[in-house]
């Protein structure tokens, strides 16, 4: 699919377009940073509301499920809404859905009711849903097909450094002395067990209520930003050829076994970032002052694929070949954390953030290619499958408890080795 598959506002000169393509780029960078904020401040919810709501593994992990099923449950409906109000309006509501998501930790804080920590939850994902169906095919269909992956990669090294500040700042805020604390109720009886855990839940509504108001405020620069709309049911003589007997999104092949593909991608990539600090402190026995940065490494080694993708692709090497290299790399991280014990341990999960980084970025183009008009239901689809999200995290919570939570990681095995399969022959079946 080139450039002619989609229609855009008519430009008057090159420089003009360009300045329009660059503004389209920083808004666009802008809606991944706060992706990348509100998405791994799970690395900090999951060990937090362990202690301040006296959880076990599984139940802790419930926190991504609540999180990521929005996806699953959301993403039809968001394709419904991105029809009626375009990629822009589109935008809009889904921020204001979030600062309504984030608003629900302030009754959830003061009561300390785990139900409303994932309710909350739930309305952010399906905030993030709707944006996430508008930007991710808007900014791989803002220029050439061929570059697709290296746009993306720029979009996740803004998604990736929020990612990577928002387990520190909420750390800091959030898990102050919490191994001390958790010492300490154990050792209390109920009222007063009640009245520190109470404070500890309190500490999160400073942080939610200034959230709030950031996303309530990006919803209306959004909206009345110059971000310019495309239309995906469009499609160029080419592609109209190849579809013209497709009546179904179901009969492209290669989008289907994409959407596996992102299912089992992104829970490995939610493993690396969301379980790294419970598994440092609950089994390796790493204090959570210690610990709470790791998933920070995470997004660090996730930078630096980025950056290797943006100089990278296709100038060295095509989107199909960097998915390839980072399954092999996914597989011998997760055996070497398997294998290995303390730090080392730890370090390779983090360094998972490698593996993953080139995923996200290589598969979109991958999936999307020669959809044409079935675009957008084409990427609901997808973002169904960022549910894989709530799914695999909550089956490693289930064998932590059962086995233990380094053996659990075996998990992630078999899906880095079908990610490797769509690499190498499954984004090119059609029929």
């Amino acid at each position: 699919m080139t450039n002619s598959s989609v229609s855009r506002e008519p430009v008057k000169s090159p420089a003009k377009a360009n300045a329009n393509y660059l503004r389209s780029i920083v808004i666009i960078g802008a809606l991944f940073f706060i992706f990348g904020f509100v998405t791994w401040l799970n690395s900090v919810l999951i060990p937090y509301l362990k202690i301040a709501c006296e959880l076990n593994n599984f139940e802790s992990y419930l926190v991504a499920f609540a999180f990521y099923i929005s996806y699953l449950v959301m993403a039809i409906p968001s394709a419904w809404v991105l029809k009626l109000t375009g990629f822009k309006k589109g935008m809009s509501v889904g921020l204001l859905i979030m600062a309504v998501g984030a608003a629900t930790f302030i009754p959830a804080a003061m009561t300390r009711q785990y139900a409303l920590f994932l309710l909350g939850l739930f309305i952010q994902g399906t905030g993030l849903a709707i944006l996430q169906t508008a930007s991710n095919p808007y900014i791989t269909i803002l220029g050439p097909l061929e570059s697709a992956a290296k746009r993306i990669s720029i979009m996740g090294i803004c998604n990736k450094v929020a990612g990577a500040l928002a387990p520190i700042i909420l750390g800091a805020i959030v898990l102050q002395d919490a191994d001390a604390l958790s010492a300490r109720v154990r050792s209390m009886d109920a009222v007063q067990k009640a009245a520190e855990l109470n404070e500890l839940a309190a500490r999160v509504i400073t942080p939610y209520l200034i959230m709030v108001g950031v996303l309530i405020v990006l919803a209306v620069m959004i909206y009345f930003s110059g971000l310019p709309e495309v239309d995906t049911d469009q499609e160029d003589e080419t592609v109209a050829a190849a579809n013209v007997r497709k009546t179904s999104v179901f009969q492209f092949p290669h989008l289907l076994l994409g959407v596996l593909t992102f299912f089992l991608y992104v829970g490995v990539e939610v493993m690396a970032g969301d379980t790294v600090i419970s598994y440092a402190n609950n089994y390796q026995q790493i204090p959570l002052t210690v610990a709470k940065f790791f998933t920070t490494y995470t997004l660090i080694a996730m930078i630096v694929g980025y950056i290797v993708g943006i100089i990278c692709i296709p100038k060295y090497f095509t989107q199909d070949k960097a998915l390839k290299v980072c399954a092999i790399i996914g597989v011998i991280f997760s055996l070497a954390a398997i294998f290995t014990s303390g730090f080392v341990s730890v370090l390779f999960i983090s360094l998972l953030g490698l593996a993953n980084s080139l995923m996200w970025p290589a598969l979109w183009p991958l999936a999307l290619a020669d959809l044409g008009r079935f675009t957008k239901i084409g990427s609901s689809y997808i973002i169904m499958a960022i549910s894989g999200g709530a799914i695999i995290p909550l089956l490693y919570g289930k064998l932590g408890d059962i086995i233990n939570l380094q053996q659990a990681y075996w998990i992630m095995v078999p899906c880095y080795l079908f990610i490797w399969y769509y690499a190498v022959a499954g984004h090119k079946i059609r029929s």
